[in-house]
């Protein structure tokens, strides 16, 4: 079974489901869970939710996050 938790663009660090809905800009929630391997690193926006690059993420780091999947 997956649940959810939210994650601070900035910090990188885990923040509360009420703190993500005040500052969905710059917070993501994902889910966790069976079904990953934890292998490929992958970097997504925060604004949008897309992937992104890795040069993007590194241009733009208070924005993006990047995770392995």
């Amino acid at each position: 079974m997956a649940r959810t938790a939210s994650r601070s663009a900035r910090t990188g660090r885990f923040v509360k489901a009420s703190t993500a809905r005040r500052s969905p800009r710059t917070t993501t929630t994902e889910r966790i869970g069976r079904g990953t391997s934890n292998k490929t690193t992958v970097h997504r926006s925060t604004i949008t939710g897309r992937f992104v690059k890795e040069s993007t993420a590194q241009r733009h780091p208070g924005t993006t996050i990047s995770q392995r999947v």
